[in-house]
């Protein structure tokens, strides 16, 4: 079965609307997930839920086991992945409170040899001039109007490693490049989501403005937090709602990814690499 997976809060889960039916703590070849995987139904759809953070809040972002939490996806039959994440506002239009739909990233961490899983005598090189699915974009983007939250279509996500948030000269640099939110995981997920052949969108809920904002307070742990709470609600229904309008069968292009991206022959894979692989290179096997 072609399931849905969704990336965020621990708190996603609670939404109204999801019946909790399974339970799934998976060991990948990377090591551990997050947090165990909480399966279920919305709408009639097999739903994965994975708290990011892990429960309680206890995985700093340069903590977070990237290649554990997609392969466990997708080894749960994960074709479609809704990442929920807080992000701080680089644009004076975009408030805490509100919405952006990314569909650029611009890379600013520093462990990239850790954001994919080829390697191991297995070369790949997938496209990622764009980076989000539109479809499921479009799909989030009519979920929150639904919802009669303000969200704003399209924008380019700064990844940083953190756990500190900016420099004011950081945050200043970041404007000057056009860039529209600022956050610490979700480009590593989009890279492995797209090498896993899985569509991925995100919502990005604004609870700051960075540092950058002079008639506002500095980002700090208790404004975040404030704004986080404010958003949860907004993001379970959006969430809850985009579930039921997602394609049942998986045939846009991000589910064909490998298909022109893989280097080494076939004949050339090691035996070992390929097993470790095998959920996500099982149809070219």
């Amino acid at each position: 079965m072609h399931t849905i997976g969704i990336i965020g809060g621990s708190g996603l889960y609670a939404m109204e609307g999801f019946e909790q039916s399974d339970e799934r703590v998976i060991v990948t070849p990377f090591g551990k997930p997050s947090d165990a995987l909480i399966g279920g139904e919305i709408s009639g759809r097999q739903v994965w839920f994975l708290p990011r953070h892990g429960r309680g809040h206890t995985v700093m972002p340069h903590e977070i086991n990237h290649r554990a939490n997609i392969w466990a996806m997708r080894s749960l039959g994960v074709r479609w992945l809704i990442c929920v994440t807080a992000v701080g506002s680089l644009k004076e239009d975009y408030p805490p409170r509100q919405i952006v739909l990314p569909d650029q990233f611009y890379d600013r961490t520093s462990r990239r040899e850790q954001h994919t899983f080829f390697g191991g005598g297995i070369a790949a090189h997938v496209g990622f001039g764009d980076p989000i699915s539109s479809g499921l974009r479009a799909i989030l983007k009519d979920a929150a109007k639904e919802e009669n939250c303000i969200v704003h279509n399209g924008g380019t996500y700064v990844n940083m490693d953190g756990p500190a948030f900016s420099t004011r000269a950081e945050s200043e640099a970041y404007r000057s490049l056009g860039f529209d939110v600022i956050g610490m995981t979700n480009l590593p997920e989009a890279k492995l989501a797209r090498e896993a052949e899985i569509a991925l969108a995100t919502l990005c809920m604004v609870t700051d403005y960075d540092c950058w904002h002079e008639s506002e307070r500095d980002v700090s742990v208790e404004a975040v937090i404030e704004n986080l709470h404010a958003n949860a609600a907004n993001a379970q229904r959006i969430v809850a709602r985009a579930v039921g309008q997602v394609p049942i069968d998986p045939y846009w292009p991000e589910h064909d990814a490998l298909a022109t991206a893989l280097m080494t022959a076939r004949k050339d894979w090691p035996e070992d690499t390929m097993q470790k692989l095998s959920p996500i290179l099982g149809k070219y096997i």
